[in-house]
Formats: structure tokens, C-alpha cells, sequence
């Protein structure tokens, strides 16, 4: 599932691309994904107003919108679950096979594309209430953070996917920032000590702040033309080397040496998701 820095990403791409566009027409092919919002309400809804731009909420998009002659902008809420793509293309053009829903914006449409649909394009906002502080602001401070931990028994890796204590963090990156920060995912998130805390809390920052910076540099295709990669879910041209995923030093790399200590990295799991880890550098 996408993570907080591919979402950024996204937005970072098509915020300009989308910014003062109107909407002229809405077509819902897939109803699942829109809900509770009923395709009448939706297209009742955008149909008219004028997307002012594209910002994140954890791993959220919202489209933020504006109703002709209106003073506040109001969210489109999308999430790309699994399988889920956004991206624009020729009005002219064929539409995917997977394509839940089309905004026409005139020349160009506007698709979200999920082949699985267990993705969410709505004007439902309540999923967003829930969330925890983002971890690349000033609200993801030491004190809330340690707190937060010091009322968990739970497995630190458990912790951080725990979207009401971090939002937008997922099991790529929780591995990655363990590893950096030299803690076990199997540790106590109440067990440990305060100067580990703020490492940790450095390592989620840093892991994060690379991710999006190394991810922006990325050629992506969001037409779908070209070849999902794995990690940016939303498709690469052919010829892109992968060198971001190359950066990830611990996850999906069962049984490959340690990029510190030579020791082979191990793979556990964890509340159904696979834990990569170092068990030499995170004991």
C-alpha cells in the first residue's frame, strides 16, 4: 500500500497540473469506491466547482474544490488503497479497463484507476478525523511521541503502523526507520528509553524526508503506460533505473547481508504485515 512519501509525490505532480481546472462533467464506473457519497450526490457536487489544488493528509489526497460563487473550498478525499492510480490523460484517449471514476476537466479527464477497488474517491472527509499528527511537522514533537508509547504494550513495529499515533507512516517505512534508529520491531513500545524515543523519532523524520526527496526525482508515468515498479505504485517508464528502491536498506531484503554488519537480514510477521530486520544492529 502506498505510504505517506508516494503520496506526496503524487501531489507534488499533480497539484500544478490540476490547479484552475473545472470540473464539466463526472462519470462514476465503479460505485464501491465513492462510498457513502452516491454517484447523483458526487456528480451533483463537483460538476461546476474548480479544483484550487491538491494537498496530504496522511495517506489521503484531497482535492480541494471550490463551487462556483462560493467562498470555502470543500475536500474531494481519495486514497489509493491497494491498487489505486490517479493520474490525467487525453479526453480522446481510451479509458482503462480498471477506470472507478472520470472527472472531465475539458481537453483532458482526470481518472482514478483501481483494479482491486478497496481504494476511496468520495466527498465522505470522517476517515481523516482519526489521524494522528503528521510526523514531518512541528505537531509530531518528542513529548507527544514518548507519551504515546509509554500507554502501549504492543511491539514497537505494531505501534507505528498505528495510524492515530503517526499519520502516514506503513510497514515499508516503520522498518526502515527501526533499522536506522537500531531498535528491534520486537521491543516494547512502552519498554523503551527516552534517548531511543528520540532516535527513533529522528529516523521516522529523516527515512520519510529522503523518501520524498529521492521519489520526486523519479520520472513516473501516470498514464499507465509503463512499468509498475513495486514501490511507486503508480507506474515508471521502462527505461528508469529503480534507484529508489535500491536506497531501502533493510525491507524486502530476506536472507541479503546487512548493509552495516554483514549479518543476513531476517523477516517475521508482525499483525499480518512482513517485519524486516537486522537482528545483529537491532537487538
Amino acid at each position: 500500500m502506498p505510504e505517506l512519501p508516494e503520496v506526496e509525490v503524487l501531489v507534488r505532480h499533480l497539484d500544478p497540473l490540476v490547479k484552475g481546472q473545472r470540473i464539466k462533467g463526472v462519470m462514476v464506473r465503479r460505485e464501491k469506491v465513492i462510498r457513502p457519497t452516491t454517484p447523483q450526490q458526487l456528480a451533483e457536487t463537483l460538476t461546476g466547482a474548480t479544483l484550487q489544488g491538491v494537498t496530504r493528509r496522511a495517506k489521503f489526497l484531497l482535492f480541494q474544490l471550490k463551487a462556483k460563487g462560493a467562498k470555502e473550498t470543500f475536500p474531494l478525499v481519495a486514497h489509493l488503497g491497494m491498487t489505486g492510480r490517479i493520474f490525467l490523460q487525453a479526453k480522446k484517449d481510451t479509458l482503462p479497463k480498471h477506470a472507478a471514476v472520470v472527472l472531465d476537466l475539458g481537453t483532458n479527464v482526470l481518472v482514478f484507476e483501481d483494479t482491486r477497488y478497496f481504494g476511496r474517491f468520495t466527498l465522505d472527509a470522517s476517515p481523516l478525523d482519526a489521524l494522528g499528527p503528521e510526523p514531518l511537522t512541528e505537531d509530531f514533537d518528542v513529548a507527544a511521541f514518548s507519551n504515546a508509547l509509554k500507554r502501549s504494550s504492543q511491539p514497537i513495529k505494531v505501534k507505528l503502523l498505528d495510524q492515530t499515533l503517526i499519520a502516514g507512516v506503513g510497514n515499508i517505512y516503520a522498518s526502515e526507520s527501526l533499522f536506522r534508529a537500531g531498535v528491534s520491531p520486537k521491543r516494547r513500545s512502552d519498554k523503551l528509553k527516552s534517548t531511543e524515543v528520540v532516535t527513533l523519532l529522528k529516523a521516522i523524520q529523516e527515512v520519510l524526508a529522503e523518501a520524498i526527496q529521492f521519489g520526486s526525482t523519479i520520472p513516473l508515468d501516470y498514464a499507465g503506460t509503463g512499468k509498475r515498479d513495486g514501490l511507486f505504485y503508480y507506474g515508471q517508464p521502462v527505461e528508469t533505473p529503480n534507484f529508489y528502491e535500491e536506497r531501502l536498506l533493510v525491507y524486502d531484503r530476506f536472507e541479503k547481508p546487512c548493509v552495516k554488519c554483514q549479518t543476513l537480514i531476517r523477516r517475521f510477521v508482525q499483525a499480518t504485515r512482513s517485519t524486516y530486520f537486522c537482528p545483529k544492529c537491532q537487538r
